[in-house]
């Protein structure tokens, strides 16, 4: 087996409606729709794939090792890149201004990612990131 890319991601929600209001809506995607599906073909590629602990995430979300049970335990993840770390501080206080509340506003780790994340409606931990190691 030889496998090229990532071929899609999508996550599965209950609630198609508040899922799409989150990506389209708050994060500006051009979704089309195709009966309750949404999506969008020819989206820029993965630069990454992993097998995220639950232990790690909670690490760096919360800096403990249990995932807070007052919070939805995530399934999967998605970063999306912005051009720069200002860029994700500017998304960060659109998205506050339009109601969304985020686990952690952005913040650098230390292998030099800016990120913020926030769970989306379907249960999955959205990253807003900014990696230098992807723009040079």
């Amino acid at each position: 087996m030889d496998i090229k890319s990532i071929a899609g991601f999508a996550s599965i929600t209950k609630d198609p409606d508040a899922s799409a209001q989150l990506y389209e809506d708050m994060l500006g995607l051009p979704l089309e729709k195709l009966d309750d599906y949404r999506f969008m073909d020819k989206f820029p590629g993965a630069h990454h794939f992993g097998v995220w602990p639950l232990s790690m995430a909670a690490q760096s979300c919360f800096g403990q090792d249990e995932w807070p049970e007052d919070i939805l335990e995530p399934t999967a993840t998605i970063e999306f890149e912005l051009a720069d770390a200002a860029a994700v501080e500017a998304a960060v206080r659109e998205m506050q201004g339009k109601g969304q509340e985020f686990i952690h506003e952005a913040r650098t780790e230390p292998w030099g990612q800016t990120v913020a994340r926030f769970m989306s409606p379907e249960g999955v931990l959205v990253g807003l990131s900014f990696a230098p190691w992807l723009h040079e």
